[in-house]
């Protein structure tokens, strides 16, 4: 719901909260996980302008003595998951003290400096203790174009339109964003080739994504109604999930990706929450007349509604020579998340639909967020259309996949009428040599 914390009006003491531009306005409050000292125990935090609130702090000097005891406790935790498994109501107070405390026209507290840690200063982490990650194929047109490419007259399969496709991924392997991804080997087959080889991928591609992180779980055998699902969902991040496609054509047939994807899952590392997206709920993707409708433990009327989040996100490189000479990235695509043709719902509702038992801190991504054109595409894999066509950079250099000293940088945002600007923060990373 909307509420006094989504005002546009609202300003915070904390002065680079309200420049332009800034993704973490005082109407955004997201939530993350932060070291002072590369020794220090993690600690919870709030992005605010170019600050983090110290929430461990905030407890210690008894700034937040009006929300839970339980809350007060879980902003102690070295992780989210504690705070997570409280449920949304539990966030929701956490979010209202700390705007209030962060509010101009309030006084700010006399040790103000010492709750606030620059954000240039500290170590960002993984945002939870991940226990599983389960990436989706959540986009019709990325899925249509990925299937173009191995199935030229048969490009979407049957059952793609009915249910939310999905693999399971590799919690051990995600990483905090900043981490240096290095390039996976793995068992390869070109087409004309008599037999396999090994070695390092020669295909190594980026995935932007929407990542949906769980709240409050589920007891096993007791599936989430797609209309209680949100009640579930602490928030999104972003979700960079790399890929060998060398590996992937060779080995996804017939149980699909393994070795091409569990070698680095990158995360964004602050989680905006579902209360600060508020304003930003639109209907869900509008199917064509053809489609038939979900089943009914994928239908809800408010999720029809109100299903979909207006994001826009964008991926960019930046070179090793485009680094050295100071120029900035180049964009290679910007989509929107209101393409995604299943829902964040839709995707708990089916995931434990069969009784599968979710926990907080666990990790859904959204898969590749492709829209209908070209400049909206999400991936490499799409853009050169399986390297038969190249990225030009600044530089003059080429690229049809990932080279070594690549970095990647996926963004995103949302702007609606009357409200707040609220951002999600860069996730980051670089391509080392195998």
């Amino acid at each position: 719901m909307i509420d006094e914390t989504h005002d546009v009006g609202l300003r915070s003491w904390v002065e680079s909260a309200g420049r332009a531009g800034t993704d973490f306005t005082i109407q955004n409050l997201p939530l993350g996980v932060f070291r002072r000292e590369s020794a220090a125990a993690p600690r919870l935090g709030v992005a605010i302008g170019d600050e983090v609130l110290d929430l461990s702090r905030c407890v210690e000097r008894g700034l937040l003595d009006d929300v839970p005891d339980g809350v007060r406790a879980a902003c102690r935790a070295p992780a989210l998951n504690p705070l997570m498994a409280l449920g949304r109501a539990a966030v929701s107070a956490l979010r209202s003290r700390v705007s209030r405390l962060l509010r101009a026209g309030q006084k700010p507290p006399a040790d103000a400096a010492s709750l606030l840690a620059p954000a240039s200063e500290v170590e960002l982490l993984v945002p939870a203790e991940i226990g599983d990650y389960t990436d989706f194929y959540a986009s019709i047109y990325h899925a249509t174009n990925v299937g173009s490419m191995f199935r030229p007259d048969n490009p979407l399969l049957p059952n793609y339109r009915h249910v939310p496709i999905a693999y399971h991924g590799r919690g051990s392997s995600i990483v905090a964003s900043g981490t240096s991804i290095r390039r996976p080997c793995g068992q390869t087959k070109a087409p004309d080739a008599p037999a396999p080889s090994f070695g390092p991928t020669r295909r190594l591609d980026y995935e932007l994504e929407v990542g949906v992180l769980i709240g409050r779980g589920n007891e096993l055998g007791r599936p989430v109604a797609i209309a209680d699902a949100h009640d579930h969902v602490l928030g999104l991040c972003l979700v960079n999930d790399w890929s060998a496609r060398d590996v992937q054509a060779w080995e996804y047939q017939p149980l699909g990706p393994f070795l091409s994807k569990s070698f680095a899952t990158t995360i964004s590392p602050w989680v905006v929450t579902l209360d600060a997206l508020a304003p930003f709920r639109c209907p869900a993707f509008e199917r064509g007349p053809d489609d038939p409708a979900p089943l009914p433990y994928l239908d809800d009327p408010h999720d029809r509604e109100q299903g979909g989040f207006d994001i826009t996100v964008e991926a960019l490189l930046r070179s090793r020579r485009m680094a050295d000479e100071g120029i900035e990235p180049h964009r290679l695509g910007r989509g929107t998340f209101r393409d995604m043709y299943w829902t964040v719902a839709q995707m708990v509702a089916h995931h434990t639909s069969n009784g599968c038992n979710l926990r907080p801190g666990d990790l859904l991504a959204s898969g590749t967020v492709s829209g209908p054109d070209e400049g909206s595409l999400g991936c490499l894999l799409e853009i050169t259309r399986r390297g038969e066509r190249t990225v030009k950079l600044p530089t003059g250099e080429e690229r049809g996949f990932l080279a070594d000293g690549d970095e990647v940088i996926l963004r995103a945002y949302c702007v609606r009428d009357g409200f707040a600007r609220i951002g999600f923060g860069e996730c980051r990373g670089a391509v080392a040599p195998a």
